[in-house]
């Protein structure tokens, strides 16, 4: 009966995609910062078919902590604006299903 009533009259699924992309992209900076201190390597990863000395290609690119963490930052602020653009939209679809009381 409701089946995309909230896809028809909010940006509800948009928001949540959102928030689901920002949710990545922090895993994947967490992860670059991550390697960066371990000398770009994977903590609990065992180094396969490569010899000590060997770099790999992802291993030869450095990475910037202090941009990394900027992003990190800024992606944050969009996670927690996107956060509570969802919360107002789900709240104004309960003011509309409960009505006004009059």
């Amino acid at each position: 009966m409701l089946f995309g009533f909230i896809d028809r009259v909010t940006n509800a699924t948009p928001l949540r995609a959102a928030l689901d992309q920002s949710v990545e992209r922090s895993r994947a900076i967490g992860d670059r910062v991550a390697k960066a201190s371990l000398g770009n390597a994977d903590g609990f990863a065992l180094r396969t078919g490569a010899a000590e000395g060997e770099l790999g290609a992802e291993e030869t690119a450095p990475v910037d902590v202090e941009q990394e963490m900027m992003d990190l930052a800024d992606e944050q602020l969009r996670f927690l604006t996107t956060a509570k653009l969802l919360e107002r939209t789900y709240a104004s679809i309960r003011t509309a299903i409960k009505g006004t009381g009059a």
